[in-house]
């Protein structure tokens, strides 16, 4: 009888767990929808407007269909990819309704933005990540929900506070790293970056740590200097931890639109660029950037940020993200 009794509790706690993960997903997926309205209304809309004003698939259609989404932020190279597959698509299908083209549209950009599952390695590796990105795109704050979302999967992580360039940007991470419960190495303002990587590296083996996270400094006005910061903590990080799962992920400001991508490509030019964050999605008419960046850098978009909140920063996920765009219902919501 005892024993029954701990195994529906058992089963009881987790439903309870499951539907509080469920209800976090839905609630990111409803701040995500309000987030991408400013998107919709630039984008979806418009593309609408082509569904239902034509009569006929032809090279207008298609050409207005493009104009459309390049406006939109895409991007060139996306929305030629996307337009390629959408021909190719309705050829094969026989398609002859400009309104039956929607669907294929939403699952092209779908499969353009797929983000492979072996993207999240680091998670269960033992792994060093560098977070890079100008100051002022939510750098210091990805690295302290990152963190915080790391520990509550029980990985024992470590902060390495090397964007020595501001105070602020320290004292920041102190306190994300409070917040997190997880412990963090830093040294004073104008310390040499490099060195700061260099004990935090240390530290992270002799604490037999899973995921050293390092906040970096972001000058593009001086990328010489940034050049040489990077290739000496990338150094001490291969010499010190040459067994680690390796990271470099670009924080960007999505409310920027192309100058968030002309800095995520800045930044490919000084280092191996793993993955990019997206912040402040939420409120900003330039979302279709994410997708533009992804194709543009043949990097993948890992995580997007809706809000100031640790669950605000949540995964990527293709089928969500487009699915707020184009205002889909989900199971979720339907029920």
């Amino acid at each position: 009888m005892e024993k029954y009794e701990e195994e529906q509790t058992f089963d009881e706690n987790k439903d309870a767990l499951d539907g509080e993960t469920a209800e976090k997903k839905v609630g990111f997926f409803g701040r995500l929808k309000a987030g991408l309205a400013k998107t919709r209304n630039n984008i979806v809309h418009g593309i609408d407007n082509v569904f239902s004003g034509f009569s006929n698939i032809d090279e207008d259609f298609y050409e207005e269909l493009e104009e459309i989404l390049i406006m939109g932020d895409i991007g060139i190279n996306a929305t030629s990819d996307i337009i390629e597959r959408l021909k190719e698509q309705v050829k094969e299908q026989h398609i002859k309704e400009p309104s039956d083209c929607k669907q294929l549209l939403i699952n092209s950009m779908k499969e353009q933005m797929r983000v492979e599952s072996t993207a999240y390695d680091f998670e269960t590796e033992q792994s060093v990540i560098l977070v890079i990105g100008v100051n002022g795109v939510g750098k210091t704050t990805s690295v302290g929900k990152l963190a915080g979302k790391l520990k509550d999967q029980n990985r024992k992580v470590l902060l390495a506070a090397a964007d020595t360039f501001r105070a602020a940007a320290i004292e920041q991470l102190e306190e994300w790293a409070h917040r997190a419960g997880v412990d963090i190495i830093s040294g004073s303002e104008g310390a040499d970056p490099a060195s700061v990587v260099y004990d935090a590296v240390n530290a992270a083996k002799a604490r037999h740590v899973d995921v050293l996270l390092c906040d970096t400094a972001g000058r593009l006005h001086n990328k010489k200097n940034l050049m040489e910061e990077l290739k000496k903590m990338n150094r001490i990080i291969d010499r010190e931890f040459p067994n680690a799962h390796r990271e470099n992920l670009v924080v960007v400001d999505g409310t920027t639109g192309q100058n968030a991508l002309n800095q995520a490509r800045e930044f490919a030019q000084v280092a191996d660029l793993t993955g990019i964050i997206i912040t402040k999605l939420d409120g900003t008419a330039k979302g279709g950037i994410a997708v533009a960046i992804q194709s543009e850098l043949n990097v993948p978009v890992k995580y997007i940020g809706v809000g100031e909140h640790i669950d605000d920063l949540q995964k990527f996920d293709a089928d969500s993200f487009i699915d707020a765009l184009f205002d889909v219902k989900t199971e979720s919501e339907a029920d």
